[in-house]
């Protein structure tokens, strides 16, 4: 694709001028996503057309500013807290996506992602545990540590089609002050910085005091599903077709 119809594109989606595709459902997406991107109409900050991972469609790109996708597959995009819709920034200083800087340290609320707080794309949702767990299904998808243009994660592949999404490890905000882990603790629990850790939340609770929820946490040596951590976290989100 010739590089001004992208710098359009992006230019449409800041803008939300009227060639804004944000409306469409991920199979819309599917089906539309080339002809559009021809004519330089496609809002790509708002469109994925995603990668099927073992019978699970997944989008190639992280979750960025409320209903909008990250402009690329390696990069971080922004952090949320479990079943909030305000987005935090991957890099320090903080800032939200409502331009605040002060961290939410209100008790969260609710036994599942509330569809009114989903910050992904039309068409596209936060995972469900089981979704997550098909991800990591050794038998049907391999998952490597790798490097994809400098920035560290993880690349999960299905067996079958050969097909492949990449996570990038882009740390973590924690959930007392919201501050962004970029150092090595002494303990190691929890303390993998930006390219040697990633986190991506599920929709899925843990816990009926409504204090833990799952995720798949993903290092250099390997990637699994977990329950530890508080729903306060500012953990990345990677969605799937509603």
């Amino acid at each position: 694709m010739p590089k001004a119809y992208i710098a359009t594109a992006i230019c449409l989606a800041v803008s939300s001028m009227m060639f804004s595709s944000c409306g469409q459902s991920a199979k819309e997406t599917k089906v539309n996503l080339n002809s559009e991107a021809k004519q330089g109409k496609i809002d790509l900050l708002c469109q994925d057309e995603g990668v099927v991972i073992n019978g699970v469609r997944w989008a190639t790109r992280n979750v960025d500013k409320p209903k909008t996708f990250a402009a690329s597959s390696d990069d971080a995009g922004m952090l949320y807290q479990w079943n909030r819709r305000i987005g935090w920034s991957a890099t320090d200083p903080m800032i939200n996506s409502n331009d605040g800087t002060a961290w939410d340290t209100t008790k969260i609320t609710g036994t599942t992602w509330d569809k009114s707080n989903d910050p992904s794309p039309v068409g596209w949702r936060v995972p469900t545990l089981e979704e997550i767990k098909s991800l990591l299904d050794t038998e049907k998808v391999t998952n490597e540590w790798t490097t994809h243009n400098d920035v560290s994660g993880r690349k999960f592949t299905d067996k079958t089609s050969g097909k492949s999404i990449f996570l990038p490890a882009a740390g973590y905000r924690d959930h007392n002050y919201g501050t962004f882990v970029s150092g090595m603790l002494e303990s190691g629990f929890f303390g993998r910085k930006a390219g040697l850790g990633g986190f991506y939340w599920s929709s899925t609770q843990f816990d009926s005091n409504n204090t833990y929820a799952y995720y798949l946490s993903l290092d250099s040596n390997s990637a699994y599903w977990d329950n530890a951590c508080s729903k306060s976290y500012g953990y990345s989100v990677r969605s799937v077709a509603d």
